[in-house]
């Protein structure tokens, strides 16, 4: 068993990587860590457009996991970075099916926080044979008042954060402030999207901490990270996710004889607690641990310790006997 004050597994190398070409535009990064033979678990990074990295892997036990990331379409390293043609939700589910078949998974684990939380719910809806159960954090569905709370509503909260999100709009156009957005991060002069990405990305990392972490919000303003989180964001969210009117709550049942664990900050302000009671609700065998003490991300000690915990709580599970 791990130490619950130092939660995380030590570092590991990934033993296989590559790159994925997925079509005429896009190639996916991929690696592989862990026990070659152990139970696989696919990490799904949040965003969209945020990519994977490094720590990510030691959310799980090397010894007894498959441990698989990938950078979605147009994040990471993945290439094109921040490409939002042929970049859908419904594509991102057939890369997934890709990359299980290059692979030779039969089943796995679907391990998701924040858009990879919707992600997952996303693929277990398309393809539930093909998954043993889900870790959820910080659950987003993509519903328009989920998307509506992400640029208004955390002024709440944050107000200078907002302000320094909408500094650059013009007043007259901030009453459309996704659409004033996409204006300028969907732009090809990189003199006008570039500062857009970054503005984006740094209102997200101002505001996923309980207490802030300047680490993360000056690497959310690297070039590297905001223009895949910025121009992905702005774009799923133009789009509903591409998916109809609460579609992933409205087709749970798909997938409500699976194992799930959803850890949510109670303080979470990207994501509000109201949208994981939604889908506990709706998928009341799900087990729900709020954290009293977190906000959004995965690397705060209450949320990483329960995840954890839920990894382990999997590995030793009945389910996958």
């Amino acid at each position: 068993m791990i130490d619950a004050s130092q939660p995380f597994f030590p570092p590991i190398e990934p033993h296989r990587s590559g790159m994925l070409p997925v079509d005429d535009i896009h190639t996916l990064y991929w690696e592989e860590s862990g026990n070659p033979d152990g139970l696989p678990v696919l990490f799904l990074h949040g965003g969209p457009g945020g990519g994977t990295s490094p720590r990510q892997r030691c959310f799980f036990d090397p010894e007894h996991y498959r441990i698989i990331l990938f950078d979605q379409r147009g994040a990471g390293q993945s290439t094109p970075l921040g490409e939002y043609r042929n970049n859908t939700t419904q594509l991102l589910i057939e890369d997934i099916e890709h990359l299980r078949t290059m692979l030779g998974i039969e089943r796995w684990l679907l391990f998701g926080g924040s858009w990879g939380s919707t992600l997952a719910l996303a693929y277990g809806q398309a393809h539930p044979e093909r998954c043993l159960g889900f870790i959820l954090r910080g659950i987003f569905l993509c519903t328009q008042p989920e998307i509506d709370w992400f640029l208004n509503g955390m002024r709440w909260f944050y107000p200078e954060v907002h302000d320094d999100f909408i500094a650059a709009i013009p007043e007259s156009e901030r009453g459309e402030l996704l659409q004033a957005y996409c204006k300028r991060l969907f732009s090809d002069n990189p003199d006008i999207y570039i500062p857009a990405a970054r503005r984006w990305s740094r209102y997200e990392a101002s505001c996923l901490f309980l207490r802030p972490d300047p680490q993360s919000i000056d690497q959310f303003g690297t070039d590297a990270v905001s223009l895949g989180i910025g121009r992905l964001e702005a774009h799923y969210f133009l789009h509903d996710g591409f998916f109809s009117d609460d579609q992933l709550i409205r087709n749970v049942d798909k997938i409500r004889h699976l194992p799930a664990v959803i850890v949510q900050g109670r303080y979470d302000v990207v994501c509000p607690p109201l949208t994981a009671y939604r889908l506990h609700q709706a998928w009341p065998e799900s087990r729900l641990r709020i954290i009293d003490d977190a906000g959004h991300s995965g690397f705060e000690p209450g949320i990483a310790q329960e995840l954890i915990a839920a990894t382990e709580s999997f590995r030793i599970s009945r389910h996958f006997g």
